[in-house]
């Protein structure tokens, strides 16, 4: 049977509404998010245990919990989230443009990540963790064929998603470029380069860097590779010789901060 319009309307409305919402879940996630006054909170879930557990954090934030039964948590979540009995929805962060963000001060070498095509929400999620360490100034990634803003990626993040600039572009080469215009050396993190990390580094004393992550397997496309300045790789002690592109990006964020001094 036909459905009648108006359910099919409400049922459109319902996906619209649910595409421009985040459900964040864990304690750690929930917590950031409701201590940042940047974040717009629409609705908590709870159960009585997480809220004890939050209570500081839940007055800060002004929104009043539902307090849910644990054997029935209400919430759209993935099976198997562990959700520690908190989740938040939110609206995702607005941060604004490349040039506000990675703008370079006059005190330290400024350093952004730029990820082609990573789309595992818990490297990106390891990855801003790792940035926000190490002071970069922004994580920045295509808006298309990256890993959205989810809950999955908040709780990787472990609160960083909440401080560290996570910033989606419409065209990473453009952006790439807009990063040189900048000031930004470009250089690209390939295993197969001849240059290591740290003499990428001393080639550019003081400029600011834009580190150039590819995805696992793939590595950087053709046009991101013409695009950097330059291809390093982490050197390896062994024939091995392969990182996780989280643990790249954590070393390589290591290395820039170091190569400072």
């Amino acid at each position: 049977m036909k459905k009648p319009k108006w359910v099919i309307e409400k049922e459109q409305a319902r996906r619209a509404s649910a595409a421009e919402t985040v459900w964040l879940f864990g304690h750690h996630a929930v917590r950031d998010a409701l201590m940042n006054p940047a974040r717009d909170r629409l609705r908590l879930v709870v159960t009585r245990n997480a809220a004890d557990k939050l209570q500081d954090a839940i007055v800060e934030g002004g929104l009043t919990p539902e307090i849910a039964d644990p054997r029935r948590f209400p919430v759209p979540l993935d099976p198997g989230s562990v959700h520690q009995g908190a989740a938040l929805e939110v609206r995702p962060l607005d941060w604004g443009s490349v040039a506000e963000r990675c703008m370079a001060g006059p005190s330290g070498r400024a350093v952004v990540v730029a990820l082609d095509r990573v789309t595992d929400p818990h490297n990106v999620g390891a990855i801003l963790r790792s940035a926000e360490v190490f002071g970069a100034r922004a994580v920045i990634a295509p808006a298309r064929h990256s890993a959205p803003e989810t809950g999955a990626l908040a709780k990787t993040a472990s609160g960083a998603l909440e401080r560290q600039p996570y910033l989606r572009v419409r065209n990473l080469a453009a952006t790439l470029e807009q990063l040189r215009e900048m000031g930004y050396v470009l250089l690209g993190l390939a295993g197969e380069a001849e240059t290591d990390l740290a003499a990428g580094l001393a080639a550019h004393p003081g400029r600011p860097v834009a580190l150039v992550l590819g995805a696992e397997g793939p590595g950087l496309r053709e046009k991101t590779r013409e695009t950097c300045d330059a291809l390093v790789r982490v050197p390896a002690a062994g024939a091995f010789g392969s990182l996780n592109v989280s643990n790249a990006a954590a070393v390589s964020l290591y290395a820039s901060r170091m190569a400072e001094g």
